[in-house]
């Protein structure tokens, strides 16, 4: 329970494609390790997997090409999100590029998973890409977002090695599961109250991080000692 209003944290979880992340979480909170409920799932992509997982008067979804533009849709997005009251909005493996109208109408609750060690491979590809750049670690990364892609504040990452004979669809299989802990490690934070991000820095019970928290092989977050 939230101690500011007595109630479990809402989340609005943003999909496109399977929903992996938003399992990890739903998984989490039915063995008591988030407290939290989702809110609401919300798609671009009115087929995506994702909104299967969750009933259907959670789901909300529409595709964008019919709108007469990014910014209407972003705005329907929002006030589908908005409608739900949520106390974070994550962001879990959606897509589509967020208008800063979104992002600053959810700003300091907003929060996305990205597969690669930001600011390393910002975009797609991040798999292919770290293998191209001879990469020794590889790893997932939970930041606040911002209207420049993949920018905002890195709250927490995790780390795997790449391995001898790794391919992209290799290194992303084995690095699914790490991310998926990172993302209901750090959701457990931000749903507790304890995270918050000011004039662009992370700040864990007030106190501001200057590298990344790092997820250990037990799934506990650890301050990081690498910038």
């Amino acid at each position: 329970m939230s101690p500011s209003t007595g109630r479990r944290p809402r989340l609005a979880v943003l999909v496109s494609g399977r929903g992996s992340n938003l399992q990890a979480v739903i998984d989490a909170i039915d063995r008591g390790e988030l407290d939290a409920e989702i809110a609401g799932v919300f798609s671009d992509r009115p087929g995506a997997a994702a909104l299967d997982r969750v009933a259907p008067g959670l789901r909300w979804s529409a595709e964008a090409r019919r709108f007469p533009g990014r910014d209407a849709f972003d705005a329907a997005l929002a006030a589908a999100v908005d409608s739900v009251r949520p106390d974070w909005v994550f962001c879990g493996g959606y897509m589509r590029i967020l208008g800063e109208a979104f992002v600053r109408r959810f700003d300091g609750r907003l929060l996305n998973v990205h597969p690669s060690l930001l600011p390393r491979h910002k975009g797609l590809h991040t798999h292919a890409r770290a293998l191209e750049a001879g990469d020794a670690e590889h790893g997932a990364s939970v930041h606040f977002v911002v209207p420049e892609l993949d920018a905002g504040a890195v709250v927490a990452q995790v780390r795997i090695p790449v391995l001898a004979g790794d391919t992209a669809d290799r290194l992303a299989g084995r690095l699914l599961p790490h991310e998926h802990r990172l993302v209901v490690a750090t959701l457990a934070l931000a749903t507790a109250g304890r995270l918050d991000e000011r004039d662009g820095q992370v700040r864990l019970d007030g106190q501001t991080l200057f590298s990344p928290l790092e997820l250990d092989s037990s799934g506990i977050l650890r301050p990081g000692s690498r910038c």
